[in-house]
């Protein structure tokens, strides 16, 4: 997680910046949507061929973890497939979901800085993390 604190002039620049960030995201968002449908149909497949190799083998699909290592704090899956791939896409995905209702909401949120009126004079900090506002703070310089 990326932790920023980054400086605004005043709140359209703030909204600006954030509508940007969801603009971002979105397309970010679709392409991964768009890599999560081929993957899907790769996986489906690919479980059907296992599901048949089995059969005919006359062995059951037991679940294995022989593929999968732990190096300190980070999983490394050996020899990965189509099931691999989708579950770490559909991770991406709903991560950047939830980063875009969060965009979101800081976008509506941002709404009540416009009825401050004058602002000269002060600057505006925004704690960030990941390019999502947690907290603005108003500085008078």
């Amino acid at each position: 997680m990326v932790v920023e604190l980054k400086e605004y002039e005043s709140a359209v620049d703030i909204s600006r910046s954030i509508e940007e960030e969801i603009s971002s995201t979105k397309s970010q968002l679709g392409e991964h949507l768009r890599q999560l449908d081929e993957i899907r149909t790769l996986a489906e497949r690919s479980k059907k061929i296992r599901e048949v190799v089995l059969k005919l083998a006359g062995k059951t699909g037991e679940k294995n973890s022989l593929g999968e290592i732990t190096v300190g704090d980070l999983n490394v899956v050996l020899d990965a497939n189509p099931f691999h791939e989708l579950t770490a896409i559909e991770e991406v995905v709903r991560s950047q979901q939830d980063k875009l209702l969060f965009l979101q909401k800081s976008h509506e949120a941002l709404k009540w800085l416009d009825q401050i009126g004058e602002t000269q004079g002060i600057k505006y900090l925004v704690l960030e993390k990941d390019g999502v506002p947690e907290r603005i703070l108003l500085k008078v310089s």
